[in-house]
């Protein structure tokens, strides 16, 4: 049973990384019907504070629900427990916190919902089990160059996240409708900031677990994000005559 779910969890790990790429071709071709851009799609909306929370959740419940539910024999090492608790404490913020922190965001179409849901379901399975039950690590891993390195990434892209993101809800005055160039933090570099922020951690998140699991969850995010981040850049170019011209897409100085 061990042998089948250890199969199952890497087999899962390569089909994350094979739908990452189809994704990756269909943003570029079609674009994100989500936020700025949802109006040109019809179908049944939700409100984004409920569509945020709703579909984040997922992965910070399933992990939880598999360490309450059955013995999560690995997690009595303390790499584990850190490495789960990076991956908790991203869930947390995304789900508990940053929807009702949301301003009058655009509504959301249900299906993007149910699929980040669906998505955040098997993923939060994915890392959750295998980081509870699976994942063999020394006990002086959390000394390892690889997990200092990763877990510094994490760190920081979380904090370039939030602040990103806190600079996104705050551009209007209250009762202004409309869109402003972003300033501040990262934005002074690129145009997607907040994406930035998320791509360097969950690569962190990867490095510090050095597993399949972790870098095929890294690899995915570059797949949806990139693109996303490219499409909002040649947004603000087309939007704004006073873009700066010298920002890029999402790697400061690079692209």
């Amino acid at each position: 049973m061990e042998l089948a779910e250890r199969f199952l969890l890497d087999a899962l790990s390569y089909l994350e990384c094979a739908v990452g790429i189809p994704i990756f071709v269909l943003i570029k071709l079609v674009g994100s019907p989500y936020g700025r851009y949802a109006s040109q799609y019809s179908g049944w909306r939700l409100k984004a504070s409920i569509a945020w929370a709703l579909q984040e959740l997922p992965s910070l419940v399933v992990p939880l629900f598999l360490c309450a539910c059955t013995a999560a024999e690995r997690l009595r090492r303390w790499p584990n427990r850190v490495l789960l608790a990076m991956f908790l404490v991203h869930y947390m913020q995304r789900s508990l916190i940053f929807p009702f922190l949301i301003r009058g965001g655009k509504s959301t179409p249900l299906y993007v919902c149910v699929a980040a849901f669906l998505f955040c379901t098997c993923n939060g399975y994915l890392q959750g089990r295998y980081l509870s039950q699976y994942a063999e690590y020394a006990d002086d891993w959390v000394t390892d160059p690889r997990f200092l390195t990763g877990f510094v990434l994490w760190l920081m892209g979380m904090l370039i996240n939030i602040h990103s993101d806190h600079i996104l809800r705050n551009l209007r005055q209250p009762g202004e409708t409309g869109y402003r160039i972003p300033r501040g933090g990262l934005f002074e570099y690129v145009s997607a900031a907040n994406y930035f922020g998320e791509v360097i951690e969950w690569c962190g998140f990867g490095l510090a677990s050095w597993s399949l699991q972790g870098g095929a969850f890294a690899f995915f995010t570059i797949c949806v994000l990139v693109p996303r981040a490219q499409d909002h850049h040649q947004w603000y170019l087309q939007k704004f005559e006073d873009y700066p011209k010298f920002r890029k897409t999402i790697i400061p100085f690079l692209f």
